[in-house]
């Protein structure tokens, strides 16, 4: 039986996270003028993802991405070669217009959760220590992408054996990110 690749970042060994890791830059795949891209932070949140929007490297199943605070993201090189993928997506994904890479994703609504982080995919960084993938969010999505359904019980397990609990939403902590705010929106919150 041959087992289900993922992403190429998880499907040998992940990478611990380093504790003391400060950030690096991004870069396209261009082979000259490569867009660059600093972060000034270690990354939160690392996941794998199955929904059908963020970049996936070729043959991969899942993205790797995490986010990190938007203003700790700056263009360092080749910015003029950033498009916004989906103008009218939640999260405007900023991708080389040349290779086709998403260097990045911004919330423009100061209104949505999680507003104020950027979505990076770290697997871009020439620097090794960014934060670990800890789960796969959006499986049920990659049913979109191609993959039969058929196939959903061995990428569960695959990802449980990676230890990526897969969700078909976020992970429980980011829900519940997304249902307080939606709850001090409503003026239901209530503090224990």
């Amino acid at each position: 039986m041959s087992t289900v690749a993922i992403h190429p970042v998880v499907d040998n060994v992940i990478a611990p996270t380093k504790p003391d890791f400060a950030g690096g830059t991004l870069q396209c795949l261009c082979q000259s003028d490569k867009v660059e891209i600093r972060i000034e932070s270690q990354t939160l949140h690392n996941h794998a993802c199955g929904c059908t929007k963020c970049w996936k490297p070729a043959g991969a199943l899942f993205a790797v991405i995490a986010v990190v605070p938007r203003d700790k993201v700056s263009i360092i090189a080749h910015g003029e070669k950033l498009d916004i993928v989906d103008e009218s997506a939640a999260i405007q994904r900023h991708a080389c217009r040349e290779c086709g890479v998403h260097l990045f994703g911004r919330i423009e609504n100061k209104n949505h959760a999680f507003y104020g982080l950027d979505f990076v995919h770290t697997e871009l960084s020439p620097q090794s220590g960014w934060s670990a993938p800890g789960f796969a969010a959006f499986v049920s999505s990659v049913i979109e992408s191609g993959t039969p359904p058929s196939q959903m019980s061995a990428i569960r397990t695959r990802l449980q054996t990676l230890g990526l609990t897969p969700y078909d939403c976020l992970s429980p902590d980011l829900m519940d990110a997304l249902a307080t705010h939606a709850a001090k929106q409503k003026g239901t919150y209530h503090a224990a």
